[in-house]
């Protein structure tokens, strides 16, 4: 049966959650979990196991949760006052409660993926965004997402100078990222003019923006930029 775990980070202790099952933080001492603080509610949330993922309900009247994806480069979710059975699509989770140190570490079952396969009977199906992750079109899209992957709060997108800067051991010119940009946008993306702020700046924001949407750059892709 596949189960979920919860830790109390940098403790010693866990839980084991079959599908169904449920767990109680907060400061009262009838709940599973205690955080003995002041500023956490005395039920102040719930944890459930729901197969390959998990829920969580704030309990709390004032306070927002952050569930953190540890492995996603700043990917995180809100959990607001008394939302409930928020599902969280993360394997290894962090939820941090305001008002204590400690934060409860959750690990879900491995997700699950359809195989790749083809129809051979058919014509196959072609890619919907068809990226070389080798090309230096690919590099520039990877700089352009690079500080929203690394904090999602950012509104911060670079500009060609800032691009060059990032990629100069491959030796791109600016006008040589201004045409990665305009083939990104044209070619591979296919990026629909929205008419807002100047041309670069509104490529750059829609590319970002389509990249990061997709999961067409990720995280693991920084490590082309080292």
């Amino acid at each position: 049966m596949e189960t979920v775990i919860v830790q109390l980070e940098g403790g010693s202790a866990s839980w084991e959650l079959a599908p169904g099952e449920r767990l109680t933080f907060g400061r009262a001492g009838e709940c599973d979990v205690v955080l003995d603080e002041p500023a956490v509610s005395r039920r102040a949330g719930r944890l459930v196991a729901a197969g390959d993922h998990w829920l969580v309900t704030n309990l709390s009247a004032r306070v927002t949760y952050v569930v953190e994806n540890p492995e996603g480069g700043g990917e995180f979710i809100k959990i607001p006052p008394g939302r409930v059975d928020a599902p969280v699509p993360f394997e290894f989770g962090r939820l941090r409660v305001p008002g204590t140190a400690a934060s409860l570490l959750v690990f879900a079952p491995c997700q699950a993926f359809l195989d790749a396969e083809i129809d051979s009977a058919g014509e196959p199906t072609m890619l919907a965004y068809p990226l070389d992750h080798t090309a230096k079109y690919f590099l520039v899209l990877v700089a352009l997402c690079e500080p929203r992957l690394r904090d999602p709060a950012t509104a911060v997108i670079p500009g060609t100078p800032q691009l060059q800067e990032r990629l100069s051991r491959y030796g791109l010119s600016r006008k040589a990222i201004a045409f990665q940009i305009e083939y990104l946008a044209t070619r591979k993306l296919r990026i629909k003019e929205t008419g807002e702020g100047g041309k670069a700046d509104w490529q750059r924001a829609a590319l970002v923006a389509t990249a990061l949407r997709y999961d067409l750059v990720r995280a693991e892709h920084l490590d082309l930029l080292t």
